[in-house]
């Protein structure tokens, strides 16, 4: 019976009983005195009667108060549970419409009252705590570690820990400690079963289920209502007593009908949601924000000390960006070595293409004046960004915001944000993109310092070409390429012929600058796609990825004259030149793996080197019957007759074979 019953009762007692006692001494008096001394009870039973209405208004307005007062109490109950709530990214219609739930299927399975008003408290409270929860496990969108789990499940007893310390009258702490246990006992935290779980906590077990099942929550999306019924009967025995389950599901209906009436349905709560968007007022919303941010600095904290790639720290860094400051395009700029302009390195948003082509100087347009001063800009003319040549962009943006990056107190760029749809960046807006920033910057920074480190491990400092190390690893993206394609490449082992006697002759330095100019001389006739390496001394391996033997026969004739008509230019008219001898093997037939591809190359070339050598022996010794026959019996294979540029091509790999005459031309050096 709640408190406006009782005062209720007891005014109309009250009433009766005066009434009575009034009309019983005016009787009397009439009976023994006759009319005359009846009337002097009048004046006493009128006086009575209003000193009762004068009681009853005192009473009736000491009711309202304490009415007033219960009403204030319960909600700021409500208040404070769906602030508690907001930590846990819920909505603020959670705690009413588990409330509800759970009130009516009480009222449904006939509970007593005392029962009843524990459920409408316990539903409020159940999540109390989750005070004890850190914000970045209640607030972690994906799934929680064992040790994570096992953190939130302290919430039920320190709950009922907190509420220990209010005299509650109704069973509430009971309700709310054990509305985690399960009807088959695996729940917590006690491990109750059956009928040794409190009814109420079973029946608010229920109502939490569902709603939470009905709302959407940092690790998943919202179940449909039919989804969320079928999830109650299959936990129906398991989780769930399964009698008030189906009580619950027969009814659930005319619950939702209350629910939806009081302007709490799931779709309508969505809509006040989405309304509230502009309304700093809202302290649901602000400390869903609040606990958002705060989780969303953790995170990015973590995942930039875990990412080492500046690309992957770019595009994390534009990503948590989006999550609190709206923007149609944002852009990060990186200073050049002479820190005289900054490229784009990352776009995220429209015109993503022509951002990625952006160059800006220093002190030119709005985010070149924060490169030039180190100062933040906002709302201003966001064409100042654009050139003419980009007067597709003139007029797309109404606002933008600029903030600089800075890396343990060096300026290394900045980061622009533009918008067609606001009408200015907010200070709010300001402050989380400057708290986003300076932890991206360190982690931008780092990841530079990581890539360059990275890029001088994987290249040879002589010829910046790639080294051996990053050579094998290219072979095994190429051989997983060509295994889900089914189909091969081709690996290029090329050797300068006559390179010693340049070293010998005018020293390593030469060497060097000959090495470095061969390099950019074989790189010159590859495809864009096609990777060479320096794999030491004076060897260098390309892969050839969707070649023929007679692309690269073509090819190899190519890099010869290519290598051929370089002169490096020692000192006035004397010159050095060098010779390439080149042999391939394909893959997946000369070998399995990059050792037996590189020794199936390798020997392809020197053996034909050596081929050659022969050759001009007999050449030398001038026996021409000899040279013929030689020649014979190595044309079989079906090589043609032009020893200039002798080629043979098969599965097992195919060779171009050089002429060393020409290759030193300094004074008739050879």
């Amino acid at each position: 019976m709640n408190l406006s019953r009782i005062f209720e009762f007891r005014r109309q007692a009250k009433f009766i009983g005066c009434l009575t006692l009034a009309l019983i001494a005016a009787s009397l008096g009439f009976y023994f005195f006759g009319a005359g001394i009846a009337l002097v009870f009048l004046p006493l039973t009128i006086s009575g009667y209003l000193a009762y209405r004068t009681h009853v208004a005192h009473l009736e307005h000491k009711a309202a108060q304490i009415l007033s007062t219960s009403r204030i109490h319960l909600e700021t109950v409500e208040a404070l549970a769906t602030a508690i709530d907001a930590r846990d990214q819920i909505g603020s219609g959670h705690v009413r419409r588990t409330q509800i739930y759970a009130v009516r299927l009480g009222e449904k399975v006939g509970l007593e009252d005392d029962q009843i008003n524990a459920l409408r408290t316990g539903s409020l409270l159940h999540d109390i705590g989750k005070l004890a929860i850190p914000d970045h496990i209640l607030s972690k969108p994906g799934l929680l570690s064992p040790a994570e789990l096992e953190k939130t499940k302290i919430h039920s007893t320190v709950g009922a820990s907190i509420l220990e310390k209010i005299d509650f009258q109704d069973p509430v702490i009971p309700t709310i400690r054990f509305h985690r246990e399960h009807w088959n006992g695996t729940g917590y935290p006690e491990g109750l079963s059956e009928e040794s779980i409190p009814v109420t906590a079973r029946i608010l077990a229920i109502a939490d289920a569902y709603d939470s099942l009905r709302s959407d929550r940092p690790y998943r999306k919202a179940m449909s209502r039919e989804n969320a019924r079928k999830h109650l009967l299959k936990e129906a025995g398991k989780q769930f007593d399964p009698t008030f389950t189906h009580i619950f599901l027969k009814h659930l209906t005319m619950f939702e009908s209350e629910i939806n009436a009081l302007g709490l349905s799931y779709d309508e709560t969505g809509r006040n949601q989405q309304m509230l968007q502009d309304l700093s007022t809202d302290f649901v919303q602000q400390i869903q924000l609040a606990n958002r941010e705060a989780f969303t600095l953790y995170e990015l904290a973590r995942e930039f000390g875990a990412s080492v790639r500046i690309d992957e720290t770019l595009t994390l860094f534009t990503g948590k960006i989006r999550d609190f400051v709206p923007f149609n395009t944002c852009a990060i700029f990186l200073l050049d070595e002479n820190n005289r302009s900054a490229d784009v390195i990352h776009a995220e948003g429209d015109h993503t293409g022509m951002f990625m082509s952006k160059r800006i100087r220093v002190g030119e347009g709005a985010t070149g004046y924060v490169l030039k001063k180190r100062e933040i800009v906002k709302n201003v003319n966001p064409d100042l960004d654009f050139s003419l040549s980009q007067l597709d962009l003139v007029q797309e943006y109404s606002t933008m915001a600029s903030l600089p990056l800075v890396h343990d107190g060096e300026l290394i760029g900045a980061v622009s944000v533009y918008s067609r749809d606001l009408k200015v960046y907010e200070d709010e807006h300001i402050r989380i993109l400057e708290t986003i920033s300076r932890i991206a910057a360190d982690a931008i920074g780092k990841s530079k310092q990581h890539d360059e480190a990275q890029a001088h491990a994987l290249t040879d400092p002589m010829t910046g070409l790639p080294n051996a190390r990053s050579l094998q690893m290219q072979f095994e993206r190429e051989v997983a390429r060509a295994d889900r394609s089914g189909s091969g490449f081709q690996v290029l082992m090329l050797d300068l012929d006559g390179f010693k006697a340049v070293n010998d002759s005018f020293g390593h330095k030469v060497g060097d600058k000959m090495l470095d100019e061969v390099g950019q001389v074989i790189l010159g006739q590859l495809r864009e796609y096609d990777f060479l390496a320096r794999y030491g001394g004076d060897e260098f391996v390309a892969l050839i990825p969707n070649a023929t033997p007679g692309d690269v026969v073509d090819l190899c004739k190519r890099i010869e004259k290519a290598v051929s008509d370089l002169k490096l230019v020692i000192e006035g008219d004397v010159t050095a030149s060098v010779g390439v001898s080149l042999g391939a093997a394909e893959y997946p037939g000369s070998g399995d793996n990059f050792d037996q591809m590189i020794a199936a190359a390798d020997m392809a070339m020197y053996d034909r080197k050596t081929r050659r050598k022969q050759i001009r022996v007999v050449e030398q010794i001038g026996d021409s019957a000899h040279l013929s026959e030689f020649i014979s019996k190595k044309d079989q294979a079906g090589r043609g007759a032009d020893r200039s540029f002798p080629v043979r091509a098969s599965s097992e790999g195919f060779i171009v074979e050089l002429d060393e005459s020409h290759v030193i031309l300094s004074n008739a050096i050879n």
